[in-house]
């Protein structure tokens, strides 16, 4: 019997697509775009059992790890900048608002960091918007969530459509604020910024019977004159394409290199370096900054061939905006980018 269909957005807030009835749902599952994506457990079976390594001896040989700096000072000021802290994980300040994006604070048993985190995670305080693109253990991390909440009892998440009573089981006291695709969060009539929830190609599961019963997303931020755009987990797809159209030249595109291959596992999920140049170039985008590469071992590509491949695109002309490529921990003055 085929699973019905219909369609979820936040009814509170605005749909800045024009037509766009919500999120399509086959049964309980939400979808990307128009089509329902179920992970294979034969991929990950063929991955970790039936398939050689080809790079194995130079992913062993490549101890590459990124330069981290302290950003102690950064977070204790309130100057404008955007920081990177590993991963998919990053601190922006703009017009005395602080919002910080997937943070992943701690190791766990599956997720080990290769490298310090660039500040003591207490020191993330005073943060007003924590802003979650999706479910997945690398981007919503328990342990981190609980410490933020503690620290910042202020704080509003940001997040997607059944959301909320994931998060309110970490830390029932979160003000949580669930969008669907094309949404603008309401963040009352004072707000220096807007935030927008965009699509992304990508899939939701923490436990067993959780299959895209949470919905995966991108961020949109439109600063006094700029535009920010957070790519999240995503597989190249029409949606760059969609965003372009919808808002125009993004000035400054976060987008993942790591955690492509192998290509039939992971193609689904994420950009290879040539895709995440190819997304940024669609957008427009005048910055580009990479991330989702060298803070844990996800694939089996070597650590240091995302961050090489994306700077060769770039000194080969290949990269329509200007490559940037911070240390851990480095204050990226994007104020003044032009």
């Amino acid at each position: 019997m085929a699973a019905r269909i219909t369609y979820l957005r936040n009814e509170q807030l605005r749909t800045v697509k024009p037509e766009y009835a919500g999120n399509k749902l086959f049964g309980n599952q939400f979808a990307n775009g128009e089509e329902l994506y179920t992970p294979s457990f034969s991929n990950v079976f063929r991955w970790k059992f039936l398939t050689e390594n080809p790079q194995k001896e130079e992913k062993k040989a490549d101890t590459w790890t990124p330069a981290v700096v302290s950003c102690t000072e950064f977070l204790q000021s309130q100057e404008d900048g955007l920081v990177w802290l590993g991963h998919a994980t990053f601190v922006l300040r703009t017009s005395g608002k602080t919002l910080l994006f997937d943070p992943l604070l701690f190791d766990s048993t599956f997720l080990k960091r290769r490298h310090a985190l660039p500040c003591r995670p207490e020191e993330l305080t005073g943060i007003d918007w924590l802003l979650l693109s999706h479910g997945h253990r690398d981007h919503l991390d328990d342990k981190s969530i609980r410490l933020l909440a503690r620290q910042n009892p202020n704080m509003q998440v940001l997040s997607s459509l059944r959301m909320a009573p994931l998060l309110r089981g970490m830390a029932p006291q979160l003000q949580v604020q669930e969008a669907g695709w094309w949404q603008q969060y309401d963040l009352g009539p004072e707000a220096p910024l807007g935030i927008y929830y965009l699509p992304a190609a990508h899939w939701h599961r923490r436990g067993l019977n959780d299959l895209n019963q949470v919905l995966w997303g991108s961020f949109l931020l439109r600063t006094q004159d700029k535009l920010i755009y957070f790519a999240a987990d995503s597989a190249y797809a029409g949606h760059f394409e969609e965003i372009e159209r919808q808002f125009g030249p993004i000035d400054i595109c976060l987008v993942g290199i790591g955690a492509y291959k192998p290509a039939f596992m992971m193609q689904l999920s994420h950009t290879n370096p040539h895709e995440a140049a190819k997304a940024a170039n669609v957008l427009r985008a005048g910055h580009v900054v990479p991330m989702h590469h060298g803070t844990f071992d996800l694939s089996d590509e070597p650590a240091s061939e995302p961050i090489r491949t994306i700077e060769e695109i770039a000194a080969g002309g290949m990269l329509r905006g200007e490559l940037h490529a911070p240390a851990v921990g480095e204050v990226m003055h994007w104020p003044e980018w032009e």
